[in-house]
């Protein structure tokens, strides 16, 4: 259902609740659809009645069907904030609204050090034969789950997957920010950012020339063909073969 072409979102969906805000008056540049705002209604009416997040997302999982088990690193309140030349902004206003023009300053995660992680994180992770951390970004997507979860992760059964193939981020931001925070946006990098937490560290067959360097971080690494134009099946695939 999700919507490839947008790159966010759901397939097919309409905008009339967000036309008729627009009306009315209010502030729209935050574009979700129908079928979105009928998911955060449920999520939000859920949360209001006590329930936790982990709870919440479980539940609207159940709903769709998914058979996997989809949890949040944790049920307290977290949230990213960028501190820019334009003041600070939310991840919606800075990625959103303002489109990543202002200049990145810095990155901080206010009440991370207040979170806990959640027990079904803690028992997830003890109980895994193996942990793949994902190409997401580094500085934003994972960083602020290994604040939570670091101490629960063994090397010899963690592999990291780089976001980057040959200085380029498939998708999204990844590198103008690691730029902007003064990282070099590279397999490398992530790999030195990863190195207390993976034992082995996987890049794409075009960066494999970077393999060595890799290695001396300490890695075993593994260099295959990283694009995910499946859904990530082949990708996942070859993973495990290397377990």
């Amino acid at each position: 259902m999700f919507n490839d072409e947008a790159g966010y979102g759901v397939k097919g969906d309409t905008f009339r609740v967000l036309d008729t805000l627009t009306e009315i008056g209010d502030a729209t540049w935050f574009r979700i659809g129908d079928k979105d705002f009928a998911t955060h209604l449920i999520r939000t009416d859920m949360l209001r009645r006590g329930h936790t997040l982990t709870e919440t997302s479980l539940a609207i999982g159940a709903r769709f069907g998914l058979k996997t088990r989809v949890i949040p690193m944790t049920d307290d309140s977290v949230r990213t904030r960028f501190n820019t030349d334009a003041g600070e902004l939310s991840f919606q206003e800075y990625f959103v609204r303002e489109r990543l023009k202002p200049q990145l300053q810095g990155i901080a995660f206010a009440g991370i050090d207040s979170a806990h992680r959640t027990p079904d994180v803690s028992t997830a992770l003890r109980e895994a034969d193996l942990v793949i951390i994902g190409p997401s970004n580094p500085l934003i997507s994972i960083a602020p789950i290994l604040t939570l979860v670091r101490n629960e992760l063994r090397r010899e059964r963690t592999m990291a997957v780089t976001p980057i193939i040959g200085g380029v981020a498939l998708k999204g931001p990844t590198v103008e920010m690691m730029r902007a925070v003064g990282r070099m946006p590279d397999s490398v990098e992530v790999a030195r950012m990863y190195r207390d937490v993976a034992g082995t560290f996987v890049i794409d067959e075009r960066d494999g020339d970077r393999a060595s360097a890799i290695e001396e971080l300490g890695y075993r690494t593994v260099v295959c063909d990283t694009v995910m134009r499946d859904g990530g099946g082949k990708l996942a695939a070859a993973l495990l073969s290397h377990v």
